[in-house]
């Protein structure tokens, strides 16, 4: 059974001046332990689908489960089961690093006792150990991209959902947080679902890339066989595929 399944799953807008189909059938299923990349321009719809599986926006139409809690019934227990990162972020400048991961741990039920001995792992995974005892207000926009990542993690979800995680991150933190990923599923057995623009992400993390425009899906397949059906050759770069005539 699929840790993640949506069908026909759908959001509109109401902007004032008639309907916006943000998401208007997204039908997907992730495998418990991959790593799936949803890629797509601009308003395709990627966070929009992300918004809709953590519960934070409802859908208007079709149906969902995550980590076997359906999302209109049991909206709490998908909350329970997943990690989200969001592209804006959401650092307190007024807390330390440690506060920060310890309050997020305790948000998820953790003990205080519990949540203090969590915030250890995700900082020294994300090069936070020195930081802290650091307020959040003085941190770059680097560490406070971690400390957003750190505090998805911290109540270790079986399914973590990445939106942009990388962006804003030096060329060696990025190369990091690849690692990060790959250890907490080949480690913790974790889900992870991500967006992202940057195609060599995708292609060195993912292990099946889901294509979505218009708000639906328009392929999907491993990076391999994408650069295969639409680029004619499993050596190509995904940027190949992705800007081929005709695709």
């Amino acid at each position: 059974m699929p840790i993640i399944s949506t069908a026909g799953l759908a959001r509109t807008f109401d902007s004032g001046s008639g309907p916006v189909h943000a998401v208007r059938s997204v039908g997907l299923t992730v495998s418990a332990g991959e790593i799936v990349c949803l890629l797509g321009p601009n308003g395709a719809g990627k966070t929009t689908t992300l918004r809709m599986l953590t519960t934070l926006l409802a859908p208007t139409g079709g149906a969902a489960t995550v980590a076997g809690h359906d999302l209109a019934d049991d909206p709490a227990g998908v909350r329970a089961k997943c990690g989200y990162v969001a592209q804006s972020g959401g650092v307190d400048p007024h807390l330390t690093v440690r506060e920060e991961l310890v309050t997020q741990g305790r948000l998820y039920r953790l003990s205080r006792a519990e949540a203090g001995e969590r915030a250890a792992e995700p900082a020294r995974l994300l090069g936070l150990d020195d930081l802290l005892d650091r307020k959040a207000a003085p941190l770059s926009g680097g560490q406070r991209r971690r400390l957003d990542i750190a505090m998805g993690i911290v109540h270790r979800p079986p399914v973590l959902f990445l939106d942009e995680p990388t962006t804003g991150l030096d060329p060696g933190s990025r190369s990091d947080l690849w690692d990060l990923v790959r250890g907490l599923r080949d480690v913790h057995g974790t889900t992870v679902v991500l967006t992202t623009h940057y195609l060599d992400e995708a292609d060195a993390l993912a292990d099946r890339l889901i294509v979505i425009d218009r708000g639906v899906v328009v392929a999907e397949g491993t990076p391999a066989a994408l650069r295969t059906e639409y680029a004619g050759s499993p050596a190509a770069s995904l940027q190949d595929a992705f800007l081929c005539p005709g695709c």
